[in-house]
């Protein structure tokens, strides 16, 4: 029987049943806040809506300011911890190498994508953490998401940290791999889940060194002594270590003297050091098999020249100004004790993230929001992200002791004026 393929005919057979449209969860996304389901254009409407704010040129802008429509915002919710985004070496770099090279490489690092930049930072990065070869990833998500899909498979374990980045907890599902998390920073528990690795399992335990949320950093020489006594290797996370810790700021695991002790050290361009991008960095025969079998980075287009030259400047500044990788640090202690003595409840930590809780979401949102109408810009991290709700403020080397005491002053002013219950620490 030959069936008519003339749009007009008639179709005859069974009834179908309606289908489920697919984009019906994109109509109807949104989150439970405060006991309330909130779309985001609810939240818009509400006033309440602190994401995707457009920032303006930081031209006339000064140190930790940048440019919100017509005014100017003191910006505490940056990474950027040495304030080295807008340096005339970084940006002079940045512009010389898109005259140079052009604006981008057009293919990925296996074939045609490698420049003599990309050679020259990875070099730079291996010397800079202590390794024999550093190898460059379009985002800092990518590099964890690649690498750690692509170190492991069956047969291994990866042994993760229960606050881990996304980055890296998407990674790990990504990987072939048995799964095991432990409690966060919590030796006794690590050890438990190393002693359940039969024999013949490959162990890969993962880990951030500063923990991105809460701003607390691990316990690292415990995992270096529990890594060896099981034979394992260590994945570290060390993009918001790198700039802040260390010697010569490559971060908490140089600072607690373990860097020869970690196996593979992960570090992103978007923070300390200006650009986009990450790394890994580790033994040669690490880089040179990932290289050439991770599909994040075969399959994906290189860096490209402007981003690259950027870090590398960054590099440089950070190694002739190590003044810079004192103040973000300081200044958040100084932010901390100024906070704690207003009556809020601070977590705490020694990293330049500086935790505060609003335990209630609508007001966590509702302070946020008024904070911007003050002039002063911070995240908020809600749970399960984080432990509790929180305004995340980030201090950088551009911060200075009148800007802690303009924050305070205004976190004190909008939490009176809004009734915030601002909640206790637990009893220790």
């Amino acid at each position: 029987m030959i069936m008519s393929t003339d749009a007009s005919s008639p179709v005859r057979g069974p009834a179908v049943a309606a289908r489920p449209d697919l984009f019906e969860r994109c109509r109807n996304y949104g989150r439970m806040v405060g006991g309330y389901f909130m779309r985001p254009q609810d939240a818009r409407a509400a006033g309440l809506y602190t994401y995707f704010e457009v920032f303006g040129p930081r031209e006339d802008c000064a140190p930790g300011e940048v440019r919100l429509g017509e005014r100017k915002i003191l910006m505490f919710g940056s990474n950027d911890y040495l304030d080295l985004i807008n340096h005339h070496k970084v940006k002079q770099a940045a512009m010389e190498a898109v005259r140079r090279y052009g604006s981008g490489c057009s293919g990925s690092r296996l074939l045609n994508g490698t420049l003599d930049l990309h050679v020259r930072l990875e070099s730079e990065l291996a010397a800079f953490m202590h390794k024999e070869a550093a190898m460059t990833f379009g985002t800092g998500f990518q590099t964890n998401y690649a690498a750690l899909s692509g170190l492991t498979e069956k047969g291994d374990v990866l042994v993760c940290d229960h606050n881990v980045h996304a980055s890296l907890v998407e990674g790990i599902l990504r990987s072939a791999a048995r799964k095991l998390r432990f409690r966060h920073n919590d030796m006794d528990h690590l050890e438990r889940c190393l002693k359940n690795c039969a024999p013949e399992e490959r162990i890969l335990i993962v880990s951030e060194s500063v923990f991105s949320m809460e701003g607390d950093v691990a316990d690292l020489r415990g995992t270096v002594r529990l890594a060896r006594q099981y034979q394992a290797r260590i994945f570290l996370d060390e993009a918001h270590g790198i700039g802040v810790f260390g010697a010569s700021g490559a971060g908490l695991a140089e600072e607690e003297g373990v860097l020869d002790e970690i196996d593979v050290v992960m570090g992103t361009f978007s923070k300390s050091l200006a650009s986009v991008g990450g790394f890994i960095a580790s033994s040669q025969e690490v880089i040179e098999y990932l290289k050439h079998t991770t599909r994040g980075f075969v399959f994906s287009a290189a860096l490209p020249p402007a981003s690259v030259a950027a870090a590398l400047a960054a590099l440089e500044v950070m190694r002739e100004e190590p003044e810079r990788r004192q103040r973000p640090r300081r200044t958040a202690a100084l932010l901390r004790s100024e906070l704690r003595s207003r009556g809020f409840w601070v977590f705490d930590g020694s990293t330049p993230i500086v935790p505060v809780v609003i335990p209630n979401e609508l007001d966590l949102f509702r302070v946020v929001r008024a904070l911007l109408d003050e002039g002063i810009y911070v995240n908020p991290v809600l749970k399960p992200a984080a432990s509790q709700n929180l305004v995340r403020i980030s201090c950088t080397a551009a911060h200075n002791e009148a800007h802690v005491a303009r924050l305070a002053e205004a976190l004190v002013k909008v939490t009176k004026r809004l009734n915030v219950n601002l909640g206790a620490p637990p009893s220790s």
